[in-house]
């Protein structure tokens, strides 16, 4: 039996995607969480096989979920389930050292093929992004401008964000002010749309 853990904060699709997945006669659904950071807790209690994961959630994303999970040096293989198609985010999350990067408009049993074929020892990437992954722009932040971008965009203030982030508020200029020159941006409004468009965050 394959144990799988689904991670997602939209409510119908995790309910969807656990009832599809139940379905299967080999997979059992051991764990649900609607954001990254207890999807990473539960890892530790639950020892999934596969974690199937969102990429956009609460207080942890999934691909900072997929890091943090490696950094530990837990067995789960992740596999994200997303409505990005975009390969700044697919090359980013081979980087976390994701194993599957699915659609989710992608037939169910692609998706019960996939989780065998990554708790197998293989990969599963949508056949639509692993042409394009290797034609796009190559992502110019540091993981730091990155996650300050990030809650940049989100309208915190330079001050929340140094709090958040036990950075300085100069740190935190300087951070966003490399971001911005590197995207070319005139603002960091313009620099975080740049980024969010090309899959950088």
């Amino acid at each position: 039996m394959i144990r799988v853990l689904i991670a997602e904060d939209q409510s119908l699709v995790l309910g969807a995607l656990a009832a599809l997945l139940k379905l299967e006669p080999d997979l059992d659904v051991v764990g649900q969480a609607r954001n990254g950071r207890d999807a990473l807790a539960l890892c530790a209690r639950l020892a999934p096989d596969i974690v199937l994961t969102d990429i956009e959630m609460p207080q942890m994303t999934g691909l900072e979920l997929a890091s943090a999970l490696a950094e530990r040096g837990d067995a789960a293989r992740v596999i994200i389930v997303t409505t990005f198609a975009r390969s700044g985010y697919l090359r980013r999350a081979m980087a976390a050292g994701v194993r599957g990067y699915l659609l989710k408009e992608a037939p169910s049993e692609s998706l019960a093929a996939a989780i065998r074929t990554v708790h197998g020892g293989g990969r599963a990437i949508a056949p639509e992004l692993a042409l394009e992954s290797w034609s796009g722009a190559e992502d110019p932040l540091s993981e730091r401008e990155r996650q300050v971008l990030r809650l940049a965009g989100e309208g915190r203030s330079g001050a929340d964000i140094a709090r958040q982030l036990s950075l300085s508020e100069g740190t935190v200029r300087n951070y966003l002010s490399e971001a911005i020159s590197k995207l070319n941006a005139g603002n960091r409004v313009e620099a975080f749309r740049i980024a969010r468009e090309a899959g950088w965050l």
